[in-house]
């Protein structure tokens, strides 16, 4: 007679710390930050509840790694539709129209994106990426012609001008909270101020 033996089947997983992230998404999407913790990630991952510490350190880890991704993400939403070739008007719809439409594509990870306290922010992956932003709107922040002074000091008051427009927008936009009619439909296009004039 043939006996069975039980052979330990470990679980294998062909990239568990992007499965992790994903799961991590789904669930920082469907039930908030707050709600996200390691030991779900690995429930809806299919792994022990100490597995995804071979990837991350704690929930803190997890949500640097979480907004760094989105980082990427937003920057190639800021640069989709323009060539490398195409002139600063176009590279700036670009980059306006795909900061918004990133924040309403999502909105939780927009927030935790700028939430100082729930990631690391001296993370270099996460730096990284928001650097690379933070080039394309340089760029489109270039040839404002509203502010005056020395060179360096312009050109950060209109970074800081484009970017407050944008990011304020887009979050007022993900709250939901241009409710009058007359607001209904009207794009950042509509209100960001001609950066030629």
């Amino acid at each position: 007679m043939k006996s069975e033996t039980k052979d330990p089947k470990p679980y294998h997983h062909g990239n568990l710390k992007q499965a992790l992230l994903d799961a991590a998404r789904r669930l920082l999407e469907t039930e908030g930050h707050s709600n996200l913790s390691l030991r779900k990630c690995a429930e809806a991952v299919g792994v022990s509840a100490t597995a995804p510490q071979n990837h991350f350190a704690n929930k803190a880890a997890l949500l640097t790694a979480l907004a760094t991704q989105g980082y990427g993400e937003l920057h190639a939403y800021m640069g989709r539709g323009v060539s490398d070739a195409a002139d600063r008007a176009a590279r700036r719809q670009a980059a306006l129209l795909g900061y918004v439409a990133f924040a309403q594509d999502n909105p939780a990870l927009y927030e935790l994106m700028f939430s100082r306290d729930r990631v690391s922010a001296s993370d270099p992956d996460l730096l990284r990426n928001v650097g690379a932003c933070f080039v394309i709107l340089a760029d489109i922040s270039k040839e404002f012609g509203r502010f005056e002074g020395e060179g360096a000091k312009v050109d950060a008051k209109q970074q800081m001008f484009v970017w407050s427009l944008v990011h304020g927008y887009a979050q007022l936009l993900t709250a939901n909270r241009f409710k009058k009619e007359d607001m209904q439909g009207v794009s950042i296009l509509d209100v960001i101020p001609d950066l030629h004039s």
